[in-house]
């Protein structure tokens, strides 16, 4: 007897929830990371500052009633996760899309994005609010819904709350949830551009002293990391002076690594001599701005720090390499104060082992996912969805950019939401295109060149 429509619709509803109870029961009660053990430590004080999203630890700290520990937060971050994939799903069946159904069931369980919705951190929370409001952006129709419209701009506030550098990832799903009429001109388009923009940069420092955080001088640590990657690139001293120290340029290419700027900091074994305690006394000391100190120094070396970043994003994207840069993704929860562990288990070992193998894959590449972007950019113009697949793509896309100028570490985890909103523009246009939307063979081959190249160039590195 031959398959039924609605037995696939079985089955897909079956396999999302047999593969999130797997993702919670594995990860049960919550992947801590370094990060979120510190988070947890200032929910339970109340006493917040702003070197992790004090948002996020206040949401944490109004949890406690329920349950103590991470398991609230991850029912949150998997809750937002598969409700908004089930949503896709919805939609896509709705709207006679039955692979566009599957397919969307099938990103759903990609083992990276599941294990790192596990993981208790900003980013993961970050892309589930995102995430939940692009599922509200396809399904409503172009024109009405204003409550569900709403709720969506409500949630990429919020999502604005979580990273100092959200601002690309928010504003072009903001935009694309405004009434078309609103964007009907180009003034229009331009005031809700300039609206968008100041509400969702507002939002992190707004959120901030809303909770009483405590300045941390966090914004310090990207300061040290550049200068020292000035100094290491150009061969001269661009830290302020320092006369417990004989030869900066010589210490700083001992501390100097470009893939982050931990070396400098003081929860390392051997902190460096010119690391964060360091440096923050002596702006304290000199009432020297530290980044006008920095400003003066990107100035005077532009090249060293061109390289500089250069250096550090081509790792941060995985693009020009050729070992794991670290492990991909969390597999046990680091010693904590309150005992929380992982508890070995099957789940745990398989969907481990899935994250890891991915991450050797263009799957795992951020750079692949930025290049898919720009291909579907190229595109989407004649597509049909151009108003999902347009702002998705290029969500996705301007975040990871977000990352050149803007960034101190490697971690996957960073780029989630770019892999997850290029994934969903990928699946929605490459339906468009298998219904009949087929664009010029010219537009087709210029879209294909950029994936096509990075993916030669990567497999060519690693195996160079």
């Amino acid at each position: 007897m031959p398959i039924r429509w609605t037995d696939y619709r079985l089955i897909a509803a079956l396999l999302l929830a047999l593969v999130c109870a797997a993702q919670a029961y594995a990860y049960a009660p919550g992947l801590m990371t370094w990060d979120s053990i510190r988070q947890y430590g200032q929910a339970l004080s109340g006493d917040f500052d702003d070197w992790h999203p004090p948002a996020m630890e206040w949401l944490w700290r109004q949890l406690l009633p329920i349950a103590h520990g991470p398991a609230p937060m991850l029912a949150i971050q998997l809750g937002l996760y598969w409700s908004a994939f089930a949503g896709l799903v919805v939609w896509a069946v709705r709207a006679g899309r039955r692979r566009l159904a599957i397919a969307f069931a099938v990103a759903a369980i990609l083992p990276l994005p599941v294990v790192l919705m596990a993981e208790i951190i900003k980013d993961s929370l970050m892309a589930g609010l995102l995430l939940a409001a692009s599922a509200i952006l396809v399904a409503i129709p172009t024109r009405g819904r204003p409550v569900a419209r709403l709720i969506a701009l409500i949630l990429i506030v919020c999502a604005a709350t979580l990273r100092f550098n959200a601002l690309p990832a928010c504003l072009p799903l903001a935009i694309a949830l405004l009434p078309a009429s609103w964007r009907a001109t180009r003034v229009r388009f331009g005031a809700a551009l300039l609206i968008g923009t100041a509400v969702i940069a507002a939002a992190l420092p707004l959120a901030n002293r809303a909770v009483g955080a405590k300045p941390s001088g966090v914004g310090l640590s990207l300061v040290i990391f550049d200068l020292g990657g000035i100094t290491r690139f150009s061969g001269v001293d661009a830290f302020p002076a320092d006369d417990d120290v004989d030869d900066p340029v010589a210490v700083n290419r001992h501390c100097y690594k470009p893939e982050r700027w931990d070396s400098y900091s003081w929860w390392v074994p051997d902190p460096c001599p010119l690391g964060f305690d360091a440096m923050d006394d002596l702006f304290k000391q000199s009432g020297e701005s530290p980044y006008r100190h920095w400003l003066g120094a990107v100035l005077a070396h532009p090249v060293a720090y061109a390289e500089h970043r250069l250096t550090h994003f081509n790792i941060n994207i995985r693009f020009l390499v050729h070992d794991e840069v670290e492990r991909p993704v969390m597999g046990r929860i680091p010693p904590n104060d309150w005992g929380f562990h992982l508890t070995p288990n099957p789940a745990l070992t398989w969907l481990d082992r899935g994250a890891r193998w991915s991450a050797h894959t263009p799957l795992g590449w951020p750079v692949w996912w930025m290049a898919l972007a720009i291909g579907l950019l190229v595109v989407a113009p004649g597509l049909p969805s151009r108003r999902l697949v347009i702002p998705m793509a290029l969500s996705g896309l301007l975040y990871g950019l977000g990352y050149l100028p803007a960034s101190v570490a490697c971690e996957l985890r960073y780029h989630l939401w770019t892999m997850l909103a290029v994934l969903i523009a990928a699946l929605i246009a490459g339906s468009d295109m298998a219904r009949g939307a087929t664009p010029a063979r010219r537009r087709l081959l210029i879209a294909a060149a950029p994936v096509l190249l990075v993916t030669i160039l990567c497999v060519v590195w690693r195996l160079a």
